[in-house]
């Protein structure tokens, strides 16, 4: 089982994952991604899905237009763990 993050490695996410944040009242992380168009955040999720389908890591994540909203936390952990972070880089270097 992959383990929580502990204290130290939660101060490191603004600096590791700008744009990022905690989720109030959930042990999550969050972002929207705003694309140009739908195509754009469509595409978005394509690539991103496979980069989960690899980790065997899914995101909550809600399409709107060109908007795209990911929430992301380890629910077999029970809270954030390093696999919510890794996955929220691949992120955004695939939105560029």
């Amino acid at each position: 089982m992959t383990q929580k993050l502990d204290a130290e490695a939660r101060k490191t996410i603004p600096a590791r994952l700008p744009g990022w944040h905690l989720v109030e009242g959930r042990d999550a992380i969050h972002k929207t991604f705003t694309f140009k168009d739908f195509s754009a955040a469509f595409g978005f999720m394509t690539r991103a899905a496979r980069a989960a389908e690899r980790m065997n890591h899914h995101p909550e994540w809600l399409n709107v237009w060109s908007r795209v909203e990911v929430t992301l936390s380890t629910h077999d952990a029970g809270g954030l763990t390093e696999r919510d972070l890794k996955l929220a880089e691949i992120m955004d270097r695939i939105a560029g």
